[in-house]
């Protein structure tokens, strides 16, 4: 079992901090974290219950002195320390401090428990783009499973409307609630799944959930300048809600493919490009390859091996700006691997008739290295 956070930590605030601090605190973490506003989100509903437990410890005189004295052991009723008096559920302690029109926080409740309809949960869907298609934007359409509206009923559920009642498991709440210990702990309903109805003449395609599960396609449109990693939204292509609720939204995750020739930064492009020795040596153009097609590049008298030339805006576009980035390329003199006899004898000859003062970068490195050889 994990330790227990300080109460203070939880709270965001000093041990020093008045009641009105920690209210402030409370009402804006709680807020943030209320499962309302974070459907299916466990980590969410933790951190709230978590919340709860804290406010009301310290929002309490007589609590917040004892848990400043004897910390969580204060509540535990062990060691003829003071119990507490035991906490309340998460959910009652958030009503008590905003009282009960606090739908302005959530959009006006729309998928509270016991409404009836919920909303649909949000997919993921990962797909892989090759990184031209990443450069030059593209739209795909995609293949999902998904729950979508019932036709025959019209997502109500039910053919009528005089099926439809308040559940007598949960009293319309969409919840029930447990003792734990000393905690009340509120659990989904399983009489009406949350919903907080019940309805007597299901449809019989979708049994009174209102959506069926169904293959479906659906087009995005991918813009220019993506990477890995890259997500994109498509507001409302998740599955739909039960009994007519809101939709949730798809989250596409993207994957650029890696390239057989370029590597990325950001919107720079990298690649080597094997440069001919006669034309490292003698200067001329080299063509070399782009996401636009061939460029070409004019080499210097004397180009050496690892030279970066830079072509400006023959990079990727920035998915914010849409200017593009610059292609980096690096040469990499290529040096004969086969010559004929003829062909070496000229080699030589040409090796003598240069000699070493038309080697710089041999020669700096001896005059660099020359204790190294006793030259």
């Amino acid at each position: 079992m994990s330790e227990k956070r300080c109460y203070y930590e939880i709270l965001e605030v000093t041990r020093e901090a008045g009641a009105d601090v920690i209210k402030k605190s409370y009402r804006k973490l709680a807020v943030k974290f209320h499962p309302d506003k974070n459907p299916g989100d466990h980590t969410a509903e933790d951190k709230f219950k978590e919340l709860g437990e804290a406010y009301e410890a310290l929002s309490d005189a007589d609590k917040r002195a004892a848990y400043d004295r004897y910390g969580h052991a204060a509540f535990n009723g062990g060691g003829g320390r003071p119990s507490g008096g035991g906490f309340h559920d998460a959910a009652d302690i958030f009503s008590q401090v905003f009282g009960g029109g606090f739908e302005e926080f959530f959009g006006g409740g729309g998928s509270r428990r016991g409404s009836g309809k919920q909303k649909g949960s949000d997919l993921r869907y990962d797909l892989e783009i090759s990184l031209e298609e990443a450069a030059r934007g593209v739209e795909k359409e995609l293949e999902i499973e998904r729950y979508v509206p019932c036709e025959p009923c019209g997502a109500k559920g039910t053919k009528g409307s005089g099926g439809i009642k308040a559940c007598s498991t949960c009293g319309g709440r969409g919840v029930v609630a447990r003792q734990a210990g000393i905690f009340i702990q509120q659990t989904t309903c399983p009489e009406c799944r949350g919903a907080g109805e019940t309805i007597s003449d299901p449809c019989t395609s979708c049994k009174g959930d209102g959506r069926i599960q169904r293959d479906s396609r659906i087009k995005l449109r991918i813009p220019a300048g993506v990477d890995t990693g890259t997500r994109l939204r498509s507001s409302g292509n998740g599955d739909a809600g039960v009994r007519g609720g809101a939709a949730g939204d798809l989250y596409v995750f993207l994957h650029v493919r890696d390239h057989d020739v370029f590597e990325r930064d950001d919107s720079d492009l990298f690649c080597s490009v094997p440069l001919p020795f006669s034309v490292a040596a003698l200067g001329g153009e080299l063509k070399v390859p782009s996401l636009d097609g061939q460029s070409s590049i004019k080499i210097p008298v004397g180009t050496q091996g690892g030279t970066v030339f830079r072509l400006r805006e023959k990079g990727m576009p920035s998915l914010s700006s849409g200017r593009r980035g610059d292609l980096n390329v690096t040469v990499q003199v290529e040096v004969p691997t086969k010559l004929s006899s003829e062909q070496q004898e000229k080699l030589r000859a040409f090796s003598e008739s240069i000699g070493e003062h038309n080697s710089p970068m041999q020669e700096g490195f001896f005059k660099k290295a020359k204790r190294f050889f006793d030259l």
